[in-house]
């Protein structure tokens, strides 16, 4: 998410000067206090023949959006970012500048910003208890966001006829947002004329080891063949030589962590920075990179290792069985050791916290929990525990590879939050989502875009297993070199833009959509001067 700048001007959406050119008032403004926010009365329950939303509900819930109209002219389109799994005022900044900016200037159009249910402040139920999560499917999402398109009336705008299908409607999402847009356009063609499914995740998967392997692929060799070798060296005294068991937590700090699995998750967390890497400084995640550093600096980083360190760190090596490599990996796994110290050892205790509250994945107390404020870890797991699935294993890699995170982090690990929060013990039902296409998806004016780098590819339709495809303006096929996850969707302010930033293949992904939108949009207003 973009980082939200202070407030400089009240919002500006609520004046009737909608055409003026209201970008250069709104550089460096808090977007949260720049739009307005705005709901829309939706139905909890499109599906009153599905017996798995029984007992059934005739309610209505406030689903919030906002809108910047500022570009808007009479026949413009309009363009909604689905906001996906998460609070949808993290994804404002996209109205100031980005994609929804992008498009809704060179259209002509309004820019929505559109919450998902369950999330934010668009919920459904009073709680988020197991039975009042029953509404919370991909399916139901889809409505409301097919409903909006057909039902919303834009404050200000009242005397304008925009809604769908008199008025073009696109789509967009990243993510799980992508996959969103993309089964959108397949389920309700006539609502959305368009839609673009950027690092659309649309193959569901239970067991997805494979999110590390492109980090596996264009990660730094030396730093990938480090992680391996001491991931392994941990899995083999965890795993195979448990004696050591003690020496090897007491040697991180975390002597005082309950379970050996979720001190294997703590070590397996740094390799997780690849995805928060993006193009833009402002925004982007260096801690992958640093972490990298650490464990390939042929020097120590630490200034107060001792050489009773340096021996546990040998001694933990030869348990793992890397005795031969001692000279090699003795600096290391120090300079390892110190970095989970100081990133998430030390954090916590100045915290006056346990490790096992911070990182305990087996207290079933705190799942009992089921307010709305728990939105933020509940409603996501939910919809993985019950339909996508996605649990990122150790366990589920090859034997005849080494993985880069710990094979302790197996599918009954990573899926107790499925048992204790919500009493699910059986697999999600993944055929609910890859009814829709799954790797093979495919539409006019469906566009699929994808980032060369990306963890989460192995899920969409440019996975190595999902069958190569031309790119046309009406099926857009992109693949954004050296990219990670949806490095389309974000932007700059134009006195921020250098000639390196945007880098070129995000500029030129963007204006590839720049440009098949605006062919779409042409062939959307010749139909209607047929239909006319």
């Amino acid at each position: 998410m973009a980082v939200q700048r202070s407030l400089v001007f009240l919002s500006l959406l609520a004046t009737d000067s909608l055409d003026l050119p209201l970008l250069y008032r709104r550089d460096d403004v808090d977007p949260s206090t720049l739009y307005k926010e705005h709901n829309i009365s939706v139905p909890i329950d499109y599906f009153h023949n599905d017996t798995k939303y029984e007992p059934h509900s005739n309610g209505t819930f406030p689903l919030r959006y906002w809108f910047d109209a500022s570009c808007y002219k009479d026949g413009g389109p309009v363009i909604v970012l689905q906001s996906g799994e998460t609070n949808a005022i993290g994804r404002l900044p996209f109205l100031q500048k980005g994609i929804v900016h992008k498009l809704a200037q060179a259209t002509n159009g309004i820019g929505v910003i559109l919450e998902h249910r369950y999330y934010g402040t668009s919920f459904p139920t009073p709680d988020l208890s197991t039975s009042n999560l029953r509404f919370l499917t991909t399916e139901q999402a889809l409505a409301d966001m097919a409903y909006f398109a057909q039902n919303v009336i834009f404050e200000g705008l009242e005397d304008k006829y925009l809604t769908a299908p008199t008025t073009a409607y696109f789509g967009y999402g990243g993510s799980y947002a992508g996959a969103f847009v993309a089964f959108l356009r397949v389920l309700y063609p006539e609502v959305y004329y368009g839609t673009i499914s950027s690092s659309g995740v649309t193959e569901a998967i239970w067991d997805f080891w494979r999110y590390y392997e492109p980090v596996r692929e264009y990660g730094p060799p030396d730093c990938i063949d480090k992680q391996t070798k001491l991931i392994n060296v941990a899995d083999n005294i965890l795993r195979n030589n448990t004696k050591y068991t003690a020496q090897l937590k007491s040697a991180f700090g975390m002597e005082s962590i309950t379970y050996d699995d979720d001190f294997a998750q703590v070590l397996s967390y740094p390799i997780g920075g690849w995805q928060g890497r993006n193009w833009d400084p402002e925004i982007n995640d260096p801690s992958f990179y640093e972490y990298c550093g650490n464990i390939t600096s042929p020097t120590l980083i630490s200034n107060t290792t001792t050489s009773n360190d340096t021996s546990l760190a040998q001694t933990l090596l030869q348990a793992g069985g890397y005795a031969n490599e001692t000279s090699t990996l003795t600096t290391p796994l120090l300079n390892f050791i110190n970095y989970i110290q100081q990133n998430y050892v030390l954090p916590v205790t100045a915290d006056n916290r346990t490790l096992d509250q911070a990182y305990g994945n087996h207290n079933q107390t705190f799942y009992a929990q089921d307010d709305l404020s728990q939105s933020g870890w509940r409603s996501w797991p939910y919809q993985y525990c019950t339909q996508w699935g996605y649990l990122q294993t150790g366990s589920g890699v090859p034997l005849t590879q080494l993985p880069l995170v710990s094979r302790l982090l197996t599918l009954e690990y990573n899926s107790l939050i499925c048992r204790y929060a919500f009493n699910i013990t059986t697999p999600p039902d993944t055929d609910a989502i890859n009814k829709y296409g799954g790797y093979n998806i495919s539409y006019d004016r469906l566009a699929i875009v994808d980032g060369e780098e990306d963890p989460w590819r192995e899920a969409s339709p440019h996975s190595p297993q999902a069958p190569n495809r031309t790119s046309s303006t009406e099926r857009p096929f992109l693949l954004i070199e050296g990219a990670v996850h949806h490095w389309d969707e974000n932007g700059r302010f134009p006195n921020e833009t250098t000639t390196t930033l945007p880098p070129e293949p995000v500029k030129e992904v963007q204006a590839d959509e720049v440009a098949f939108v605006r062919a779409w949009l042409e062939e959307f207003r010749a139909g209607r001067r047929e239909e006319l």
